[in-house]
């Protein structure tokens, strides 16, 4: 078996690749990251083609604050790096072609000439959706909504029709794609993993006494910061602290402001990957308030480092979290049960350190990298076999 990978970023593909490659299995993977981004996922560099223009392109793009307001970068840097990876993968000698969606459109439609299945990952809701809860979010608050373009949703719309099959993280976000008529035998559903060597417990015993809850990932109303920021505030617990780490974005600035003098909500850029678990290890409990997304791969890290998780039901958190076990999961929007979730686990520390413990056990046993590579190798083969018997 074959295995191609295409995607503009990084976002899981490194850990979908090492699993792959583990497994002799790896053809090529072509992404925008340079190849010594990969040497931990132990991949030959002769297996990995970078188009690292595409990331130099963000980053001058991203420096003119204007750009986006008269011209699609974003679209145009998708259609680039599909362009370009359309030309260098190698179609003939590839069994399973896996496209990150916005990524490759141009190259399933050339895999279409040739007999390779193609799966198209999707690590959040159908677009269509998103697009839609998003607006409504923008909306109530007043704000100009920053979503997808409409070239850029049409193009996605286009991949999902093009693919085989669809792979998606969460319960959540299969059903988006239920909703806007997609066939349930062409989603494959497998959750996302955590590195067990990088988030882990660190055996120190915290600095102080605090009652401190993390939230990690970008700061942002896709994410719903604002209700977190809101029910912190509200609850005004003795002595507590509110720690959100990542990077701001534009739409959030003006709500940040309201929260930035509080002294005990500190506002944390972002943060390289090893020294994340450090902020973990540090805290007591871990919120995300998600309006949308696919399955958001913090709330993994933050339970192998032994945090309970408050998570909304859009993160896809209900994947890997047992309600009233690890973690709660709550309902969008809602900043009452949030408040009450946060305060029943500030009253009861018992709770919370059990919660705690049961949190790192289930990503010890049950959410490594191994497992997720284990099962969707499985996939893989099973749907090359389902092909040959087909051909026959």
């Amino acid at each position: 078996m074959n295995v191609s990978i295409i995607v503009g970023g990084k976002f899981h593909a490194f850990n979908l690749a090492e699993q792959i490659n583990y497994k002799k299995s790896l053809k090529q993977i072509v992404t925008s990251y340079p190849k010594y981004k990969l040497k931990k996922y132990g991949i030959d560099e002769g297996k990995i083609h970078s188009i690292v223009s595409k990331e130099i392109l963000i980053k001058f793009f991203n420096n003119i604050n204007f750009i986006n307001q008269v011209f699609d970068y974003n679209y145009f840097l998708c259609e680039y790096f599909d362009f370009k990876a359309s030309k260098t993968i190698n179609y003939k000698d590839t069994d399973i072609l896996v496209g990150w969606s916005g990524f490759s459109k141009k190259c399933f439609t050339e895999a279409k000439k040739f007999d390779c299945i193609k799966i198209l990952e999707r690590g959040s809701s159908h677009i269509q959706f998103q697009k839609k809860i998003l607006v409504e979010e923008y909306n109530s608050l007043g704000i100009t909504p920053s979503i997808p373009s409409e070239k850029m949703i049409n193009k996605e719309i286009e991949e999902y029709e093009l693919a085989d099959f669809i792979c998606v993280p969460s319960e959540y976000v299969k059903q988006t794609f239920l909703k806007y008529g997609i066939n349930e035998n062409k989603i494959i559903k497998i959750p996302y993993g955590v590195d067990l060597q990088e988030f882990s417990l660190i055996g120190e015993e915290k600095k102080d006494h605090k009652f401190r809850i993390i939230s990690t990932g970008s700061i942002s109303i896709r994410k719903g910061s604002h209700y977190l920021l809101e029910a912190f505030s509200n609850l005004n617990l003795p002595n507590s602290e509110l720690i959100l780490i990542g990077d701001i974005s534009d739409d959030f600035k003006k709500i940040k402001k309201k929260y930035s003098n509080i002294k005990n909500i500190k506002f944390i850029k972002k943060q390289n990957q090893e020294r994340l678990k450090y902020f973990y290890n540090n805290s007591d409990l871990f919120v995300l308030c998600s309006i949308e997304e696919g399955l958001a791969m913090v709330q993994a890290q933050a339970m192998a480092c032994g945090l309970p998780v408050i998570c909304t039901t859009n993160t896809g958190g209900d994947e890997i979290i047992d309600d009233d076990i690890n973690g709660y999961i709550i309902p969008i929007r809602n900043i009452k049960i949030l408040e009450d979730k946060i305060k029943a686990l500030f009253k009861d520390r018992n709770k919370l350190i059990e919660m705690g413990k049961n949190a790192h056990s289930k990503a010890k046993i049950h959410l490594s990298w191994k497992k997720y590579g284990d099962k969707i190798i499985d996939i893989y083969e099973k749907l090359l076999q389902d092909k040959l018997i087909i051909n026959k």
